[in-house]
C-alpha cells in the first residue's frame, strides 16, 4: 500500500534536505507509479510493481546521456531513495515536468504534431546505440503472440477478431529489423507525453528504453493520430513497410491486452484501447 505517510516517511528518512517540503499526490497517475509533487521544482515517483522497479536505475544511468542529443525534455533525476518501511523497491527524485497529458481531443489531427513526434523519434535514433547491457535487450514481439491470441479471442465480442488476427499475423510474418540496433523509448504513447500551451513540451516514462528494432514507438501513431497524422507522422520517419506492419502489431497487442485488463474497471482505458485498437486495424 502506498500513501502519503508512506511517502513522507521515506523522504524524511533519506532526503531529510527536502523534508519540509509540501508533497501532493499527483492524481490520476499511471499504472507503473505513484507520483507525489514535492515542493515546486521536484517530483517522488514510487513504483506500484515489481515490473516497473526497474526504471529507476535505468532513467539514472542513461537518461543523462540521451537528453542533450532530444529535441523535448525528458525526466531529470535527482536521487534514488532505497527500500524502507516495508516498501520494497528502489524508488526516483526527479525534476518536476509541467505540462498536461497529450490528448487525442488537442492534438489528434495535429500535422505539426505528428511530425514533432517523428522528430524526436529520428533524434532519439541518431543517438549512437550502446551493446552489452542486459536492461536494454529489447523483447521479441512474437513473445507476446499466445497473450495477445488470447487476447484477441476474448475480447472477439467487442471487436473483429478476424481483422485483429490479419493484422497481428502479418506482424508476425514481416521482415525483421536488419539495421543496426537504434534506441527506443518502448512505451511511446499518449500517457507519456506532456503539453504546454498546446504543443509537446516532454516525454517521460523512459522505463522500456532500450536498444535495438524500433518499431514498437510506431504505437504513438494508433494512440494519439489520426488518419491524417498517422500518415504524415509514418512520411517524417520514413518508415518501411515491414516496420511499419511490425508497429501496428506492437499497437493492437498493447491495445488488446490492456482493454482484457483495465476496460471492466477504467472507463477512460475502456475508451483509449477501443480507438487504439480500431486505429490498429484501420493501419
Amino acid at each position: 500500500m502506498i500513501d502519503d505517510e508512506l511517502a513522507r516517511r521515506l523522504v524524511r528518512a533519506q532526503f531529510p534536505q527536502w523534508s519540509a517540503l509540501p508533497l501532493r499526490l499527483v492524481d490520476p497517475a499511471g499504472s507503473d507509479h505513484v507520483i507525489y509533487r514535492l515542493g515546486d521544482e521536484l517530483a517522488v515517483r514510487l513504483p506500484r510493481h515489481s515490473d516497473a522497479a526497474g526504471q529507476v536505475g535505468k532513467e539514472l544511468r542513461w537518461l543523462p546521456r540521451l537528453a542533450p542529443h532530444l529535441p523535448l525534455r525528458t525526466p531529470s533525476p535527482v536521487a534514488v531513495g532505497r527500500a524502507a518501511f516495508g516498501y520494497p523497491w528502489p524508488w526516483a527524485v526527479s525534476r518536476w515536468l509541467d505540462g498536461q497529458v497529450a490528448t487525442v481531443a488537442m492534438l489528434g489531427d495535429s500535422v505539426e504534431t505528428a511530425v514533432e513526434l517523428a522528430t524526436f523519434l529520428t533524434a532519439l535514433q541518431g543517438v549512437p546505440a550502446v551493446g552489452g547491457h542486459a536492461e536494454l535487450a529489447g523483447r521479441p514481439l512474437a513473445d507476446r503472440d499466445a497473450g495477445t491470441r488470447g487476447a484477441i479471442a476474448e475480447v472477439a465480442g467487442v471487436f473483429d477478431a478476424e481483422a485483429m488476427t490479419a493484422v497481428w499475423d502479418a506482424a508476425l510474418r514481416a521482415p525483421a529489423w536488419d539495421r543496426p540496433p537504434v534506441w527506443f523509448h518502448g512505451d511511446f504513447h499518449t500517457g507519456n507525453l506532456l503539453t504546454t500551451g498546446g504543443r509537446l513540451s516532454a516525454v517521460i516514462d523512459f522505463g522500456g528504453l532500450g536498444v535495438g528494432d524500433p518499431a514498437c514507438d510506431l504505437t504513438i501513431a494508433f494512440t494519439l493520430l489520426s488518419v491524417t497524422g498517422r500518415a504524415a507522422f509514418r512520411e517524417a520517419l520514413t518508415v518501411d513497410d515491414a516496420t511499419w506492419a511490425r508497429g501496428r502489431g506492437w499497437a493492437l497487442a498493447a491495445g488488446v491486452n490492456a482493454y482484457t485488463s483495465y476496460a471492466a474497471v477504467n472507463p477512460r482505458i475502456a475508451a483509449d484501447t477501443t480507438r487504439q485498437i480500431t486505429a490498429a486495424i484501420s493501419g
